[in-house]
């Protein structure tokens, strides 16, 4: 997943086996292990001779100090820190050295599988209801009905894999390798194809609003045809990272299902993902959402009359709950990156432990746009509330039928069973 729940370390096993090779380094790492509090100064030195020897190819590390956990005692020394260095051992500005930050994961722990619980059950609900809606109306399926199959499915399978993370986020990952590649492409197809599939929908909307006179046979190449090429393949090709990068390791006695990348590239193929991410989930499909709901409303705003107002009316919410829903998340994950990248600097203990906190809230806010689909895109319209109700009604009456056709073949073999008696007996 996309959220910073631990600090990111690339490869597995403990920080320990990572500080071996070099005479400095190893009581660098004893000295931490042993409980001693190291003087900062030292610490610097330590990291700064080994980095000389060619032993610690990032000086980032983490420690375990008086019964801290080593995922929770970070110690961040900037990338540039050694380039600006002023002699071969690398004594740069001690003053680049932050002070260790100490991060407690009990908000998650706490906080994520209760969002995740109430957006899984109500996803469930919305998404399911909408997907056998649309199977019983095969026949007179309309273009935005297609759309809206396609985001109840992708929406359905999406809060699907909610449940395996709020598991992760309290116990951690206890089940196969395979199960945790399989819960990432998961999640990662549904997350990109909701998004994408509410491009289409703002297009297509467009389209019959603004063209309403010639642009039917440009709909249905869409809705039958392009939706195919311009959602689903796009999210099943972003899921090869998940492929080749999801994988659980052992951190801290504690097993967790992570993308690991490779130790010397960590930090570019980090960035480099959420710069996808962020392109092809939020900024792509958040731009054709905003045009084409614009021209509807600069549209609309000029016509008169009941439904061309509620119309109207509908499209401004559309806007506001997806920006509402996805903005906070992109804003917070951006932020974080900038940090990462070293544009934004000096930052506080306070403030990282709050950033990752907040990126958590915001993307469990995020993840609530998936509960929220089926009420923005199908039980606002009066045609889908009349085939929910004809479809409820029909499976109603079927499974009355079918009690009541039991209980008559109960009936009849009882009667049987009690003539047959009565006839042995005479």
């Amino acid at each position: 997943m996309w959220t910073v729940h631990k600090a990111e370390y690339p490869g597995s096993g403990t920080s320990s086996e990572q500080l071996k090779a070099h005479g400095v380094h190893k009581a660098a790492a004893r000295e931490a292990q042993s409980g001693l509090h190291c003087r900062r100064e030292e610490l610097v030195s330590h990291l700064t001779a080994a980095r000389a020897f060619g032993q610690v190819q990032d000086p980032t590390r983490v420690f375990t100090m008086d019964n801290i956990e080593t995922d929770e005692l970070i110690i961040n020394i900037p990338h540039d820190y050694m380039d600006n260095s002023t002699d071969g051992l690398g004594s740069g500005d001690m003053d680049y050295l932050e002070e260790p930050c100490f991060k407690n994961n009990n908000f998650n722990r706490i906080f994520l599988p209760t969002m995740y619980s109430i957006i899984f059950l109500m996803g469930i609900i919305g998404n399911g209801l909408v997907v056998l809606v649309m199977g019983y109306q095969k026949k007179s399926r309309t273009m935005t009905d297609k759309y809206r199959l396609h985001l109840s499915v992708a929406d359905l399978l999406f809060v699907f894999t909610l449940p395996f993370w709020s598991v992760d986020a309290v116990i951690g990952w206890y089940l196969k390798e395979f199960l945790c590649k399989a819960v990432h492409v998961i999640y990662t197809v549904n997350l990109y194809s909701s998004v994408l599939i509410l491009a289409f929908i703002s297009l297509d909307r467009y389209l019959a609003i603004v063209h309403a006179t010639n642009s039917q046979g440009t709909r249905k190449l869409l809705a039958e045809k392009v939706v195919y090429a311009g959602v689903w393949l796009p999210a099943v090709l972003l899921t090869v990272p998940d492929f080749i990068f999801a994988s659980v390791s052992l951190e801290e006695g504690t097993y967790e299902c992570n993308h690991i990348y490779p130790y010397e590239s960590h930090q570019q193929w980090t960035v480099g993902f959420r710069f996808v991410h962020l392109t092809v989930g939020f900024v792509l499909p958040g731009l054709v959402i905003l045009i084409c709901y614009c021209i509807i409303i600069s549209k609309l705003s000029h016509s008169k009359g009941h439904q061309k107002r509620k119309a109207l009316k509908t499209t401004v919410i559309l806007i506001l709950t997806f920006f509402t829903c996805w903005l906070p998340y992109y804003i917070t994950l951006s932020i974080d990156t900038f940090i990462r990248l070293g544009v934004i600097k000096n930052i506080t203990c306070d403030f990282e432990i709050t950033l990752h906190t907040w990126i958590s809230v915001t993307e469990a806010l995020a993840f609530f746009h998936c509960c929220l689909n089926p009420i923005l895109y199908a039980f606002l319209g009066a045609k889908f509330k009349s085939t929910a109700q004809n479809a409820l009604t029909t499976v109603s009456r079927g499974s009355s039928l079918k009690i009541l056709s039991k209980k008559r073949a109960g009936h009849s073999s009882v009667s049987t069973e009690s003539e047959s008696s009565s006839f042995h007996s005479s």
